[in-house]
């Protein structure tokens, strides 16, 4: 069953691009949102970098702009991908955020936005049968240079029977 919408960040994004898994994300939400300031990093900024061509090609994205005064205050707190991400989902009901920042998964929190991470997204494809198993893409979001607290990785091979 997929959710409703999801707004992206770009950590997300850029990391299921390197291991070869974007195409889950219209699998698991009917909807995806990038802010603008996200789409810029991935595909602007981002130029030649992993994801930025994958990103820039697909349809199913739809660039919204949030409300620029509750990106202000969050500016302050974290990057302007993250702030205008987190402010776009308070704007929209029943959302989920898609977020590997520590710091900006606990802003979310606290703003009682749904989030989740790259390795949940994983997660949730395995559980609904999307992908067999979850090691492969752990191990190739390490080779890629992606950090993932070694707890975290024990923990989701343990909660996918892995």
């Amino acid at each position: 069953m997929r959710e409703a919408a999801a707004i992206a960040d770009s950590g997300p994004l850029i990391c299921l691009t390197k291991i070869n898994q974007f195409e889950l994300l219209p699998r698991l939400f009917s909807k995806i949102f990038v802010p603008p300031e996200v789409w810029n990093e991935v595909t602007v900024k981002g130029k030649g970098l992993p994801g930025a061509d994958v990103v820039s090609q697909v349809t199913w994205i739809t660039i919204q702009k949030p409300d620029p005064q509750l990106v202000q205050p969050l500016s302050i707190l974290v990057d302007a991908g993250e702030a205008e991400a987190i402010a776009l989902a308070q704007g929209i009901p029943d959302c989920i955020i898609l977020l590997d920042d520590s710091r900006a998964r606990k802003i979310a929190e606290r703003l009682n936005i749904k989030q989740i991470g790259t390795v949940g997204l994983l997660l949730r494809a395995k559980r609904i049968g999307l992908i067999k198993t979850i090691k492969p893409h752990l191990d190739s979001l390490l080779e890629n240079g992606i950090y993932i607290r070694q707890e975290l990785i024990d923990a989701v091979l343990k909660d996918a029977g892995e």
